[in-house]
């Protein structure tokens, strides 16, 4: 198996046809042909089927194409590493962000990067946490926010912040201000609209749920965007127990109604995660350095609310 094999696979599932492929990596067409036969003869299987309109992936090949493209990263990483110097770090970093923490956090990352590492190309990404977890796992992303579940202790991973949730929806008719808060057991019996599981708030709710003894959320729809959270929330479908950050704008015009959750205090801890099997370039480890100090500027100046920085703000990250 070659690197140039794993080029002319991603060029021919980009493009959909091996000629297109074949002008986009300046080979002929024959022999990309051949390489590609040669890849799927070593693997023993075939990666592409061909049709009249071209040549679309197998199961196989959907499977080896997220292996091949993870590779082709490492491998750029790796040559972005020796060539920059320690005080001027650059290449490619591809950073998974949540729905829910794309308001705090992704404009004023892409904006701090560009001002301090210009050499830094940051491609961000926002998914669920669940694909972010499989994507961080198999190499395809450098680095990725995600939440205290549980499941972090496979990854390199450091403490941003914590985040308060509150109940969030309309506010009721005829009500001048919200409640200063509501317990967790009276909130779980609202009719919630919860990301699905396992994704984002989902399992840290049902977990402080079970501890508490409380009974299950009562949730009345699964909905895993913001967007169409939003939708629903301001139809009065139900509300959501979520960070005020997603919603502001909506929760500052008065549109939705913010109550913080008490008895217990409700919080997820946010997380900055990385690989463990796979070195960090020097872009990605300046990007992690940046992405820990820029959540705890963002509290500490009132842009990132609700949240607590987690100190002290050492660890693997930020030695």
């Amino acid at each position: 198996m070659e690197i140039r094999q794993l080029r002319y696979l991603v060029a021919i599932a980009e493009h959909g046809a091996v000629s297109k492929a074949a002008e986009k990596v300046f080979v002929a067409q024959s022999a990309l042909s051949y390489q590609l036969a040669q890849l799927e003869a070593e693997l023993g299987v075939p990666l592409f089927l061909r049709t009249r309109r071209g040549v679309e992936l197998t199961e196989p090949g959907r499977a080896f194409l997220a292996h091949a493209v993870a590779i082709l990263r490492q491998v750029e990483d790796a040559r972005a590493s020796v060539r920059s110097a320690d005080d001027a770090p650059a290449g490619k970093v591809v950073f998974g962000i949540p729905h829910s923490i794309s308001q705090a956090l992704a404009l004023p990352l892409l904006q701090t990067v560009r001002l301090r590492l210009p050499q830094v190309e940051l491609e961000l990404t926002e998914e669920l946490t669940g694909n972010l977890t499989r994507q961080l796992r198999s190499g395809l992303l450098n680095l990725a926010v995600l939440f205290d579940d549980g499941e972090a202790a496979e990854f390199q991973h450091q403490a941003l912040v914590t985040e308060r949730l509150s109940l969030i929806g309309l506010p009721p008719v005829g009500r001048t201000r919200p409640p200063a808060g509501i317990t967790l057991r009276k909130a779980l019996a609202q009719p919630l609209i919860l990301p699905a599981a396992p994704h984002g708030v989902r399992p840290v709710i049902e977990s402080v749920a079970r501890q508490r003894g409380y009974p299950a959320p009562r949730v009345v729809a699964d909905i895993s965007s913001i967007s169409i959270l939003r939708t629903a929330l301001l139809a009065g479908m139900g509300q959501t127990l979520l960070p005020v950050m997603p919603l502001q704008a909506d929760i500052a015009a008065g549109r939705l109604q913010a109550v913080p959750v008490g008895s217990p205090v409700l919080t997820r801890k946010v997380l900055l995660c990385a690989p463990r099997h796979i070195p960090l370039s020097g872009a990605a480890s300046a990007v992690a350095r940046l992405t820990v100090q820029l959540a705890h500027d963002l509290c500490a100046q009132g842009q990132w609310l609700a949240a607590q920085p987690v100190l002290p703000l050492k660890g693997p990250f930020v030695p």
